[in-house]
C-alpha cells in the first residue's frame, strides 16, 4: 500500500483534484467507466478541460489507475483504485 506521505507528494491543481475527487467516489465499489462529458456536466467544466486532465492524471496519478477506453460522443476512461505491494 502506498503511503499518505506519498500521495501528499504528488500535487494537483483545483480542476484536478475535483475530479479526482469525482472518480474515488465512483471507484469505491470497484471497476468503473466513466465518459468526459458526463463528468464535465457534474462538475460543472467543459469536456475538453476534463480530457486533458485525466490524460495527465493517466500519468501522474497514483492512488487511481485511468486509462482511455474508447472513443465515440465522448471519451470513455476505465478508472479503478491502484493496488499496491508492500
Amino acid at each position: 500500500m502506498v503511503s499518505d506521505l506519498e500521495l501528499q507528494t504528488t500535487e494537483y491543481n483545483s480542476t484536478q483534484q475535483r475530479i479526482i475527487n469525482y472518480l474515488k467516489a465512483g471507484v469505491s465499489s470497484g471497476t468503473r467507466f466513466f465518459k468526459a462529458k458526463y463528468i464535465a456536466k457534474e462538475l460543472g467544466i467543459s469536456s475538453r478541460a476534463v480530457g486533458t486532465n485525466l490524460a495527465l492524471l493517466a500519468e501522474k496519478c497514483m492512488e487511481l489507475e485511468i486509462v482511455q477506453w474508447g472513443y465515440s460522443t465522448s471519451t470513455t476512461w476505465m478508472v479503478k483504485a491502484r493496488q499496491y505491494l508492500n
